[in-house]
């Protein structure tokens, strides 16, 4: 006797005909896992300042969980982002970000970019943006929880957000203070009210205090801000890819296909990123050609089943 389709186990069926069906998330693992774990091997691959080390603190589907987060959002989500390079910020954070941003407002959400200056002035143009003050003040809190019972979020993100330490500061990957220039997200982090996932890829980002005894055999000043779902990587804008390639796979839809890398580095050039590592203005990630975030989407579409 044959069996249709529609009478296959879970466990059987195509990832879309999973979607099509709109099970719960415990439904979505049978299948859906599985590939999670994939997409989050690939994001780690390159193991360039240890994320695949601690990779196995973190129960595995976190891309899969995070997504499902993010899958019937309608209203507001909020996403920061912007780490402070000098006097500017880097390129690892808003590339991610935009595609995201894009990404939700595709599928009908409400992105909003939270972020301090330069990152906010130079966002604002083209994106919705809502900005936060920067360096040490007493209104943080208030800050934050007055954008949060304005927005009412279904979610709240952080892509490569510097994360406040154990003495309250904020260092960068070669342990420079860089408190005085960093605007806190944190606190939207931790008054939130709803989901939160964290993007990084250092240990010194928000969300990594959810491993954080992973994070004492790196050389790394590490952030305690914690989170619902973290998503380590080897760059944080390969994060939000991780996210999408859910989305896309739910909407039967090729959103992966839809980022350019190139000319989202391009845009954010013009308006005076720089390379987090290498610190010069120029259409790179973390010292990284642009082929290499490239690469990784045609991974991510090739492992979604999409055609490449």
């Amino acid at each position: 006797m044959s069996t249709t389709r529609s009478e296959l186990p879970l466990k059987d069926l195509p990832l879309k005909d999973l979607a099509q069906k709109d099970l719960t998330l415990k439904d979505l693992t049978l299948r859906d896992l599985t590939l999670s774990k994939t997409i989050e091997d690939i994001l780690v691959a390159r193991n360039l300042r240890g994320m695949k080390t601690v990779q196995p603190h973190l129960q595995p589907g976190y891309c899969l969980r995070a997504a499902a987060i993010l899958r019937n959002c309608t209203g507001h989500v909020l996403i920061g982002t912007g780490f402070p390079v000098v006097d500017t910020f880097e390129t690892d954070g808003p590339v991610g970000t935009i595609a995201l941003y894009n990404a939700l407002r595709t599928l009908g959400a409400k992105p909003i970019i939270v972020c301090g200056r330069p990152v906010s002035s130079a966002l604002a143009n083209k994106y919705t943006v809502h900005e936060i003050g920067v360096g040490d003040h007493d209104k943080r809190e208030q800050e934050a929880l007055e954008s949060l019972q304005r927005f009412q979020p279904q979610a709240v993100i952080s892509i490569e957000r510097p994360g406040q330490c154990a003495d309250g500061g904020y260092y960068n990957m070669r342990g420079e203070d860089i408190s005085a220039r960093t605007a806190c997200f944190d606190t939207y982090m931790n008054m939130s009210q709803c989901p939160t996932i964290a993007v990084g890829d250092g240990g010194n980002e928000i969300g990594m205090g959810k491993v954080s005894e992973a994070l004492k055999e790196l050389s790394i000043v590490p952030a305690v801000t914690s989170c619902d779902e973290l998503i380590v990587t080897d760059v944080s804008n390969w994060g939000a890819y991780g996210i999408i390639s859910f989305l896309s796979i739910w909407n039967e839809r090729d959103l992966l296909k839809e980022i350019n890398p190139l000319n989202i580095l391009q845009y954010i050039s013009e308006l005076g990123s720089v390379d987090g590592v290498t610190r010069i203005n120029e259409c790179t990630e973390d010292g990284l050609p642009v082929t290499e975030g490239e690469s990784v989407l045609r991974e991510l579409r090739q492992v979604c089943g999409f055609e490449v």
